[in-house]
């Protein structure tokens, strides 16, 4: 008997078999995890049903959803589509000269100004936050126009309320609100464009005329890509150089980086102001509906008022004032106010991954193809593939919405109060986040052209026009590659204040709370847990980013200390730049991580809730998959929770596959706004054959 009982016991069923080993990895788990109490074991079909029961699509009501991402400025962004929809002459045709593509850019501006009555102007000091839902609706209508209204307002009439004083605010404000002086930003020049303190353009006090001569010294100082120039501006503020009389032997006195407001052209006739040369940049690769001009000044005379005075005045006998000791100080403070424009653009570029994205998920969820034997053909977003290229990027619009959200928030405080410590945390964090957004922006349209196949190459499905209108956010307001070095910098500084004593801005306090834990050597044990629970919990997740940055910021350290020995600052400063880009952009995504899982914590709805929770952790687990060799480098991760990781990636871009609709239905983006037929919710393809003829 005893040998029989043996025997049988030896041989046990399969699901008894698939039982014990449950056990036994249960049991082996409880070990590694002493605090998370085992889960009872379960049968392996029981298991497999398990499995079935978690798939169940989430209800979500879309209408709270979009309430939520869109918040109070909702009604003004309507506003915006529904005059445009009205308005059929004023809707940019799919095939349009530059010539005629210009005139009617500036027709949509005057329209919405004049017939509309939205006039941005006044809100780009009293309400930050309204200007740019109306520019981010402006260029959902049309890139230029978003671009061209960024010009006049942000940019022009920026400077002259930002860099001005009460006498330039009061002379020029009303008109400029009115699209009555519309106006230029002549900063970058042919040879300069990042590195704005090497200006060449100058800037000389006449103390017996009481002018400023401005003069293009040399063909590299020509104003290059001034928006507004080739066509429609009659002013623009120019930077250059001011140089004062002294009667050292050199005879000029350099006093660094200013602004001056030039007359451009005749107010009533039009015509080209003497000493003033404007030419037309011509056709570009996008953005044509923005009238780009170079500028060369030849002894241009400007009343000494036009200075834009705010961080340092000439008085009438050449003496030279500031409240700044120094010429980079004042530099700072110049750009300093200047740093709505990267606001912005980061915030105008989610608004252009927010259209790619519907377009191409709608499309995707519509187009069906191939399937199983004899079975009808499937929707190509229930392939894993479309799902590896799309959710992801859907999960990521979500994370940059809150993450520009929270910047277009404290911008809009640092305007009210001037605190110098958020001053510099709101231009560092604009810096990053107009770097990492359209450089994730400018890959992620190319993908969903790619994801939509021969139909996202139309052009009237758009995805040709938005990458060619949207390509050069990420060279203007300052090229990304020098913005992230910016942050980099900046943390840099943070990293060394903190051993100092010093306070850290707020962006930053993670670097002071938790650098310790951060940079001490990986639980063994914590290394291992694999649980979708663990996997999922913000507090692992925002750890695994920060823990990275921190790495990354106490090597580089380490690194720049060694090489500047030899090679000196900048030598040290270009050997470990590669470096340097790698942390800023962990930096950011740590970030935006932490906004995101704040957004999800503080959403009322528990259907929107649980559905941006689900977004949030497929944003963190895609990030830390897509770096998993720096984890698995420092034992961070160990082997088995990387393919943990992985596996758990693939399955919740499925579960947000489920809900797609619903997520980009909440953008809240109508037909006439998305405008690509095969983006139609809708009869799509009966909208994609009429166009074509049908």
């Amino acid at each position: 008997m005893e040998s029989s009982s043996s025997s049988s016991s030896s041989v046990e069923a399969p699901e008894h078999g698939a039982q014990s080993s449950a056990r036994r990895l249960l049991r082996l788990r409880s070990h590694l995890t002493p605090d998370v109490p085992p889960p009872p074991p379960r049968r392996a079909d029981e298991l497999e049903m398990l499995t079935c029961a978690r798939a169940t699509k989430l209800e979500i009501d879309t209408e709270r959803l979009s309430d939520y991402m869109r918040g109070k400025h909702r009604g003004i962004q309507e506003k915006v589509y529904e005059y445009f929809n009205s308005r059929p002459h004023l809707q940019t045709p799919v095939e349009i000269s530059m010539d005629e593509h210009r005139e009617l850019c500036m027709s949509q501006l005057l329209g919405l100004v004049r017939e509309a009555g939205i006039r941005p102007f006044r809100f780009v000091s009293e309400d930050p936050e309204k200007y740019f839902a109306i520019m981010e609706a402006a260029g959902s209508v049309d890139m230029s126009l978003g671009i061209k209204m960024g010009v006049q307002y942000s940019l022009w009439g920026g400077s002259v309320i930002n860099l001005g004083t009460k006498r330039h605010r009061d002379k020029y404000s009303d008109q400029i609100d009115s699209m009555e002086y519309p106006g230029c930003f002549a900063m970058t020049e042919l040879h300069h464009g990042s590195n704005v303190q090497g200006l060449q353009t100058t800037a000389t006090f006449d103390p017996i005329t009481d002018e400023f001569v401005i003069d293009t010294p040399n063909d590299g100082a020509i104003k290059w890509w001034i928006g507004n120039a080739a066509v429609h501006g009659k002013f623009a503020t120019v930077f250059a150089k001011l140089m004062l009389p002294t009667h050292e032997a050199r005879g000029l006195a350099d006093m660094g980086v200013h602004a001056f407001i030039v007359p451009i052209r005749d107010m009533t006739t039009h015509k080209t102001l003497p000493g003033i040369e404007i030419h037309d940049c011509g056709h570009k690769i996008g953005l044509n509906g923005v009238d780009n001009g170079a500028l060369r000044f030849r002894s241009v005379r400007i009343p000494r008022e036009n200075l834009l005075n705010r961080f340092g005045d000439v008085s009438r006998d050449g003496k030279y004032t500031s409240s700044l000791p120094t010429i980079n100080k004042r530099f700072a403070a110049t750009l300093g106010e200047l740093v709505g424009g990267r606001v912005g653009l980061a915030y105008s570029s989610v608004g252009v991954l927010k259209i790619a994205v519907t377009i191409a998920t709608r499309y995707s969820l519509l187009r069906q193809q191939f399937g199983p034997p004899k079975k009808p053909e499937v929707s190509i977003l229930d392939y894993q593939s479309q799902q590896h290229k799309l959710m992801p990027m859907l999960a990521s619009t979500y994370a940059f919405h809150f993450a520009t959200l929270y910047l277009v928030e404290k911008y809009s405080e640092m305007k009210k109060s001037h605190d110098d410590q958020l001053v510099g945390d709101v231009h560092a964090l604009s810096a990053g986040l107009k770097a990492y957004v359209t450089s994730y922006t400018a890959k992620s349209l190319s993908i969903c052209r790619e994801a939509c196949g021969g139909h996202g190459y139309a052009a009237v499905n758009r995805f040709g026009s938005l990458r060619n209108d949207h390509d050069i956010f990420q060279t203007f307001e300052g090229d990304n590659t020098v913005l992230l070095q910016q942050v980099a910098g900046d943390l840099l500084k943070q990293y060394k204040e903190k051993f100092q004593g010093g306070t850290l801005a707020v962006t930053w306090n993670y670097l002071r709370e938790s650098m310790n834990t951060y940079l001490s050597q990986p639980n063994p044990v914590t290394a291992r847990w694999e649980s979708e629970e663990h996997l999922r919990d913000p507090k692992f997740q925002l750890d695994a980013f920060r823990y990275r940055t921190s790495r990354l910021l106490q090597s580089v350290a380490v690194r720049l200390r060694k090489h500047t020995k030899t090679l000196g600052s900048f030598g040290a400063w270009n050997r470990c730049l590669n470096h340097l880009l790698t942390l800023a952009e962990s930096h950011i995504e740590s970030v935006v991580l932490a906004k995101f899982i704040e957004a999800v914590e503080r959403c009322p709805d528990v259907s929107a809730r649980a559905v941006l929770k689900l977004a949030c952790d497929l944003y963190a687990l895609d990030c830390i998959w897509n770096d998993i060799g720096t984890y698995r480098n420092v034992d961070y991760v160990a082997p088995n929770k990387a393919k943990a990781i992985h596996k758990l990636t693939e399955y919740l871009s499925f579960q947000v596959r489920n809900v797609a609709g619903e997520l980009v239905h909440a953008f809240d983006l109508p037909d006439h706004v998305t405008r690509a037929p095969i983006a139609m919710q809708s009869e799509a393809y009966s909208q994609y054959t009429q166009y074509v003829g049908f």
